[in-house]
């Protein structure tokens, strides 16, 4: 059996029944925080610290006529403003950003959207799901953790140290995040983008959020693909408390797969984690092939005895979780289990306790 994957964004390579992609990193190193380098005509790499786990984040500044559009723009931290205000002085010459796009709504992607949006008159310019569900997790900052995510985490098997952990972190989303403009531009799949002239296809993904936005530009023979593909880690895929029986696994499998028929292999991917690199087919195989073997582990502890989601972290990662990694490592043992259940491959009972213990069907 091949060794567990620890696809919790940014703590371990993925690897699938393929192996290890043999992937091309043609741009060498990356750039230094604060500079911006140009790695195609009109495009710019710019490339931003984070407080976690993950550490770095490529955003991306195009040349778009009479000004700029940005893709992605870091977390809402004075480190990255501070950042910006060196591109901005050193690589706009004088022309102001147009547009900020958001690739999806997580706080390391528009936690800068507003105050570049505002210091700019500029727009914003997202899907309509992860505009709606970024506005709706900032609004949670503040509150008190609701009792559906406790008994949800309950069910899960989390003890009463981590179900308070819980609680003390709950409503933090939003501290990541500048306030979100009150209006947006609706990007959808499909939409034809004009910036500096080339146009961009929105290509749209879940399972990592709802409605993840990546853009191709075929003369360019270039792919933003957000954390929709990474070359060495694999994004998370997580059920939440929200949506308990989700199965965002299954949308993140088929928009692998969906990637793989609507973009050519030979483009060079600019992601947002990791370096730039070409061989998009053989990694969304992987990813694909990861997630399978992944399953096919679950099943099989499944057929051994019922299993709460706790139970299956082994089946699942090469590391022992601690209370850092509980939630996302809990989000994707049941983004297992569901995608299981969809398949019905599994099933789960809930205990008079509320504690929920899957089986294999």
């Amino acid at each position: 059996m091949d060794k567990p994957r620890m696809s919790m964004d940014g703590t371990e390579e993925e690897n699938g029944a393929r192996g290890r992609p043999t992937l091309v990193y043609p741009l060498g190193e990356p750039p230094e925080a604060g500079i911006a380098r140009e790695i195609a005509p009109g495009v710019h790499w710019v490339r931003m610290p984070l407080p976690f786990v993950l550490q770095w984040i490529n955003l991306w500044l195009i040349e778009d006529g009479d000004g700029w559009t940005v893709v992605d723009t870091g977390m809402g931290i004075e480190q990255s403003r501070e950042h910006w205000r060196a591109i901005f002085e050193a690589t706009l010459k004088g022309k102001p950003v147009k547009r900020v796009i958001c690739t999806h709504m997580h706080p390391d992607h528009m936690g800068l959207a507003g105050w570049i949006c505002r210091k700019f008159d500029a727009q914003l310019w997202m899907s309509r799901l992860e505009y709606i569900t970024g506005r709706m997790l900032v609004a949670d900052t503040g509150r008190e953790a609701p009792e559906e995510g406790v008994r949800f985490y309950r069910g899960a098997g989390w003890d009463e140290d981590a179900l308070d952990s819980y609680r003390v972190r709950f409503g933090g989303f939003g501290k990541g995040v500048s306030r979100i403009p009150d209006a947006y531009h609706r990007l959808s799949d499909g939409d034809v983008i004009d910036i500096g002239g080339r146009p961009w296809r929105v290509i749209t993904g879940n399972g990592h959020s709802p409605e993840h936005v990546c853009l191709w530009q075929e003369e360019l023979k270039l792919f933003i693909s957000g954390d929709q593909v990474l070359p060495r880690i694999s994004s998370n895929v997580s059920v939440f408390p929200t949506e308990p029986e989700a199965d965002p696994l299954a949308d993140w499998i088929a928009s692998c797969k969906k990637l793989l028929l609507a973009v050519p292999n030979e483009v060079l991917v600019l992601p947002s984690h990791n370096e730039p690199f070409q061989g998009l087919h053989e990694r969304l195989n992987n990813l694909i092939d990861g997630h399978e073997r992944a399953l096919s582990r679950v099943l099989h502890r499944l057929r051994q005895g019922p299993k709460r989601a706790t139970d299956l972290f082994g089946a699942l990662f090469a590391r022992k979780i601690g209370q850092d990694l509980i939630g996302m490592a809990t989000g994707e043992a049941i983004a297992h289990t569901n995608c299981l259940i969809g398949r019905g491959l599994a099933r789960a009972v809930k205990n008079e306790d509320g504690v929920v213990f899957y089986e294999s069907a």
